[in-house]
C-alpha cells in the first residue's frame, strides 16, 4: 500500500545493480580497460568511493542516464549519492564474510554459460569489451557474494515468536483454510463406447464400484480406483482440484456423497467419478499448520529485519566528502509526524524506484514526475508513519517492515466485520461477470497472399473432406498460424469476430469446424479452423457463494481499513515542508543582463560610442 517493500528492494538490489549485480555490470559498464580509479570523490566510514566508479554507476541509473536538467537532476543525484552511500557502507559492511573459491567459481561459471564463454578467448575478449580484467571481475562477484550471504543471514536471524505467529495465523485465517476435498475413486479408460457400458454396470443397484474400476481402469486399478490412497492401501484419502483434470474437476466438485459422475472426457481419455465423501472448505487449528504460519510468518519478520539493518547502515554511515569534490549530499527533513522525521531521500527512493518516473522522463515529462509523485508519495509516508506510529500502542505483537506492521494493524482492526447472506446474493446478481466462465475455442488459421485468393478457396474445400492439415496448406500456399485455446477479445478481430461474434458455427469437416474464406485488413486471406467450442457459462450461485463472499468481505474490509488510516493521518500531528525543500533544491536562473540601447543617432559603425555591441555584457 506504501511502496516501503519496494523501496527496500530498491535498497538493496537496485543499488547493487548500479555496481555489483552481475547483470547490470556486464551490460552497463563501459568499455575501456580500468586503468585508473581516478580521485576520491568521498569517503564512508573511512572507505574511498572514487570519480571513476561513480562515473560508471550513473550510466545504469535509470534516472541520470537519462540527463534530467533542473530540480529533477538535482533530486536524482541526492538519490544517487544516498544510494552510493548505502552501497559502501554495504561492502564495508560485509568485507569479513567468507567466500569459498567454489562459490566465487559456480557465480563465474554462470556468467560465462549465459554470455556462451565456454572458451579462453571468448572470455578474454568479453572482458575486454566490459572493461574488466579477470582480477576485477572475480572481486566485485566475490562482493556480490558477502552481500547475499549477510542477507542470507539477517533474514535467518530473524525467527517469529509463537505469540507473533498466532497472531498471524488469527489475522490471516482464510489463506490456511482447508480446501474443499473428496474422498472418491475413478475409473479411467481410453474410449466413449468402453465409458458408456463401465458407466451402466456401476450405476446399476449394488454395483461395486471398486472391483469394476480394479478390472477396468487405467489408472488406481490396483487400488480399486481410489485417490489419495496410501500406500498399499485401497481406502481413498481426501483430495482437492488438483487431483483431477480441469473438465473433471469441475464435474466431481458439484457431486456430493455417493454420486457418480458421467464419462467425462479430459485429455484424450474418459473418467468416471465416484465421490463418496464430500468435505467442504473449512476452519483449521492453528497446530494443524503451525509449520506454514512459521514459515510466512518468517519471511515477513526478515523483510522487516532487512529493512531495518539498512536503515542502521544509512545512520550509521560517516560521510566525508574531499576538498574539491563535484558532488554534495544533502538530504533535509521534507515531514514530520509527531516527533519523527521523514528526510527527503526516503521519497526519492521510492518515486525512482516507480517504473512510470524513467518512462515520462523518455516522454520528456520529467516535471510531472516531481510534480505528481514527489507530492503523492510523501502523503503515503506520512499516512504509513501516523498508521505505524498508532498501531505501537495497540498493545499487539506486530512485526516486519514498518508497511507489514501498519498492514496488520488494518486487519486487526477490521477483523470482526462480516457479510450476510442477502448482502453475498446482491452482490453476485450485481457482479456476475466474476462468476462467467467465458466462451472458447481452439482455433487454428490458414493464412494466404493476397494473390491467393483462388488457393484458399481450394484449401477450404479440401479441408472440408480431409487430410493434414500442414500437408493442405502447404499444398495450396498456405501457412498455418495455432492460436491455440483462445476467449472473446484474445485474437485479432476478423477471426474474433468470426468464431465469437457470429451466430452459429461453420460447416464441420474431419479437422473440425471451417471457416469461409476472409479477407483482412491487409488484403490478405484466411481460413479458420475451430474445434472444442465452449459457450459462456455462468456458474451458479451455490457454486460460487463462498468465492462470492471472500470477495465481498475483502471489499468491506478494505473500505473500512482505509476510512481508519484516514482518521489516524487525521489525528496525527504532521509538519509538511516538501515544498520549502523543493524550492530550495530548484536551480536558481540566472538574471538577464539587459543590454545598453543603441543609440540611433550615432553612426552604427564608431565603436567609440556607448551602445555598440563590443561593449554589451553579452559579447564581452
Amino acid at each position: 500500500m506504501f511502496g516501503i517493500n519496494r523501496r527496500v528492494v530498491a535498497v538493496i538490489f537496485g543499488v547493487l545493480a548500479l555496481a555489483f549485480v552481475v547483470g547490470s555490470v556486464l551490460l552497463f559498464t563501459p568499455q575501456g580497460q580500468r586503468s585508473t580509479q581516478g580521485k576520491t570523490e568521498f569517503t564512508v566510514n573511512g572507505r574511498p568511493v572514487y570519480e571513476l566508479d561513480l562515473a560508471r554507476a550513473q550510466q545504469s541509473d535509470p534516472i541520470l542516464s537519462t540527463n534530467p536538467q533542473g530540480l529533477l537532476k538535482n533530486l536524482a543525484e541526492v538519490n544517487f549519492v544516498d544510494r552510493m552511500i548505502v552501497t559502501t557502507a554495504l561492502l564495508q559492511d560485509t568485507a569479513r564474510v567468507r567466500v569459498s573459491s567454489g562459490e566465487l567459481k559456480k557465480e563465474l561459471d554462470t556468467i560465462k554459460e549465459r554470455f556462451g564463454l565456454q572458451k579462453k578467448e571468448d572470455y578474454d575478449r568479453f572482458l575486454t569489451q566490459v572493461g574488466y580484467t579477470d582480477s576485477q571481475l572475480r572481486n566485485e562477484l566475490r562482493d556480490q557474494i558477502r552481500i547475499n550471504k549477510r542477507v542470507e543471514e539477517i533474514q535467518k536471524k530473524a525467527e517469529p515468536t509463537e505469540e507473533e505467529m498466532r497472531l498471524y495465523f488469527e489475522l490471516n485465517r482464510d489463506q490456511y483454510k482447508n480446501e474443499e476435498r473428496v474422498q472418491a475413486r475413478q475409473i479411467v479408460v481410453d474410449d466413449k463406447t468402453t465409458a458408456d457400458k463401465i458407466y451402466a454396470e456401476v450405476t446399476a443397484p449394488g454395483a461395486d464400484f471398486a472391483a469394476i474400476a480394479k478390472a477396468n481402469s487405467k489408472l488406481n486399478a490396483e487400488q480399486g480406483g481410489a485417490l489419495g490412497a496410501q500406500a498399499g492401501q485401497s481406502e481413498p484419502g481426501p483430495v482437492t482440484r488438483v487431483v483431477f483434470p480441469n473438465a473433471v474437476a469441475e464435474a466431481v466438485f458439484k457431486l456430493r456423497d455417493g454420486q457418480i459422475s458421467k464419462p467425462i472426457e479430459a485429455g484424450g481419455r474418459f473418467y468416471i467419478v465416484k465421490v463418496e465423501k464430500y468435505l467442504p472448505a473449512g476452519d483449521v487449528k492453528f497446530e494443524e499448520v503451525k509449520d506454514r504460519v512459521k514459515e510466512d510468518a518468517k519471511r515477513i519478520k526478515g523483510q522487516g529485519a532487512l529493512e531495518a539493518y539498512i536503515e542502521e547502515l544509512r545512520a550509521k554511515a560517516n560521510v566525508k566528502f574531499a576538498e574539491g569534490s563535484t558532488y554534495k549530499f544533502e538530504n533535509p527533513v521534507v515531514a514530520k509526524v509527531g516527533d519523527t522525521e521523514i528526510k527527503l531521500t526516503e521519497v526519492t527512493q521510492s518515486v525512482f524506484a516507480n517504473p512510470q518516473v524513467p518512462q515520462l522522463l523518455q516522454q520528456g515529462l520529467g516535471e510531472l514526475a516531481v510534480q505528481f509523485f514527489m507530492p503523492q508519495t510523501l502523503e503515503q509516508l506520512i499516512s504509513r508513519e501516523a498508521a505505524y506510529q498508532f498501531a505501537q500502542t495497540l498493545g499487539q505483537p506486530f512485526f516486519g517492515s514498518k508497511s507489514d506492521v501498519v498492514a496488520q494493524a488494518q486487519q486487526w482492526k477490521t477483523r470482526d466485520i462480516t457479510v450476510t447472506e442477502a448482502e453475498v446474493r446482491r452482490y453476485y446478481d450485481a457482479n456476475l461477470a466474476n462468476f462467467t466462465i467465458p466462451a472458447s475455442a481452439k482455433v487454428q488459421a490458414v493464412n494466404f497472399k493476397k494473390e491467393d485468393k483462388a488457393k484458399a478457396d481450394a484449401f477450404r474445400a479440401a479441408a472440408l473432406k480431409g487430410g493434414k492439415l500442414e500437408d493442405l496448406a502447404k499444398a495450396n500456399n498456405g501457412t498455418v498460424q495455432d492460436y491455440g485455446v483462445v476467449n472473446p477479445g484474445t485474437m485479432p478481430p476478423v477471426p474474433n469476430r468470426l468464431v465469437f461474434l457470429t451466430r452459429g458455427t461453420f460447416p464441420k469437416g474431419p479437422l473440425g469446424e471451417v471457416s469461409e474464406v476472409v479477407k483482412l485488413e491487409d488484403g490478405s486471406f484466411q481460413v479458420l479452423i475451430v474445434n472444442d467450442r465452449k459457450a459462456e457459462v455462468l456458474r451458479p450461485f451455490e457454486e460460487v457463494r463462498e468465492e462470492a463472499r471472500q470477495q465481498v468481505l475483502a471489499s468491506r474490509r478494505a473500505e473500512a481499513a482505509q476510512k481508519w488510516l484516514e482518521e489516524v493521518r487525521k489525528a496525527a500531528k504532521v509538519e509538511n515542508n516538501l515544498q520549502k525543500v523543493l524550492t530550495a533544491l530548484t536551480p536558481k536562473e540566472e538574471p538577464k543582463q539587459e543590454q545598453p540601447k543603441t543609440n540611433e543617432s550615432q553612426p552604427s559603425g564608431n565603436s567609440s560610442q556607448p551602445g555598440t555591441n563590443q561593449s554589451t555584457p553579452a559579447n564581452r
